[in-house]
């Protein structure tokens, strides 16, 4: 069964199927739509989390393993699978379908993967999927929606926005969903469940502009160490998710490399920058357009995938510490 991200919550609240699989690469919508699941498999019963990643070498034998075990005290179970790609071979497909075929008794998997493509949707795995559970892909808010779907977000923490509020949200935020939550998070604390004038946004907006993601990329792309040192110092400090931050560092460099990439085949600078939005960014993006080549930012969105590992846990060292070395390397 196929469903849309607005359809899950009403059909949680039916005897949950034995397979679950959340698919896409919108972080604030994957994260929620998993907690919904594990919340309501917590209420049927599901009292036991068994939480697995198909990092490299994963051995898929290891869930049959897994489903064979009975419980020690005979709770029901969730299986927590992570796939770090949706192309999981034919050792992962012959897995999961045996999984779908005969699933174990009081178990249920979901699995979280990366987006799934049309042509993936023909393999066996996920037609035995989409045959015994639930296959819900998630889409990033298109920029034309985002409005609407921030104003419904808002009104459902409580807050009335004003006419313009939520495109002047969507503005700030431009189609980041964790960076959206949290600055309705911040406005359901400073101002409690009612009316949101743009006043209020615009207040609440200036209160936090000291340390801003966008305000790092623009001083990274500027080439200033030390300002990137103290907004990132600052942005740890007011509790910014890391996700986030990467998420903008990311964003820019995925923007940044195929410009780089025509000027090294002899495109006019002036004329490959003219492609930056909105255009008071054009100097900023010329001086970096200057510093940086095309191999530096394939490098660095390289980074950008180890940082990520950092923060899942899959690699020991401190996000924060990554992010500040990748941001002054493009400083330098």
């Amino acid at each position: 069964m196929r469903l849309k991200p607005e359809q899950l919550a009403t059909q949680l609240k039916r005897p949950l199927p034995p397979v679950l699989l959340l698919s896409g690469d919108e972080p604030l919508q994957m994260l929620e739509c998993a907690d919904l699941v594990r919340a309501q498999a917590r209420t049927q019963g599901f009292s036991e989390r068994i939480r697995l990643e198909t990092q490299a070498h994963f051995d898929w034998n290891r869930l049959a393993d897994e489903g064979a075990n009975r419980s020690l005290f005979g709770d029901r179970r969730l299986f927590d699978l992570h796939l770090h790609s949706s192309a999981i071979g034919n050792e992962g497909s012959k897995a999961l379908s045996a999984w779908c075929e005969q699933p174990p008794e009081d178990s249920l998997l979901l699995i979280n993967a990366p987006r799934i493509d049309k042509k993936q949707l023909t393999t066996k795995w996920l037609k035995a999927v989409d045959r015994v559970g639930i296959l819900l892909q998630i889409w990033p808010v298109e920029a034309r929606q985002l409005p609407a779907w921030l104003e419904q977000r808002m009104r459902g923490h409580g807050l009335q926005p004003q006419p313009g509020v939520a495109a002047l949200l969507a503005e700030r935020v431009e189609g980041n969903l964790l960076a959206a939550k949290q600055e309705i998070d911040k406005l359901l604390l400073l101002h409690g469940p009612g009316p949101i004038s743009q006043e209020a946004l615009l207040e609440a907006v200036a209160d936090s502009a000291r340390y801003d993601v966008f305000g790092l990329m623009d001083e990274t792309l500027a080439g200033h160490p030390s300002r990137c040192v103290h907004i990132l110092a600052g942005l740890r400090g007011e509790g910014v998710a890391e996700p986030v931050v990467l998420w903008a560092i990311s964003r820019e460099l995925r923007g940044l490399y195929p410009m780089a990439q025509q000027v090294a085949q002899g495109g006019n600078l002036n004329t490959v920058a003219n492609g930056a939005w909105p255009p008071k960014r054009k100097p900023l993006v010329s001086a970096a357009l200057k510093r940086l080549g095309p191999q530096r930012l394939q490098q660095a969105l390289i980074r950008c995938g180890e940082v990520d590992a950092c923060i899942k846990g899959w690699r020991k060292q401190d996000p924060w510490l990554m992010l500040e070395r990748l941001c002054l390397n493009l400083c330098r």
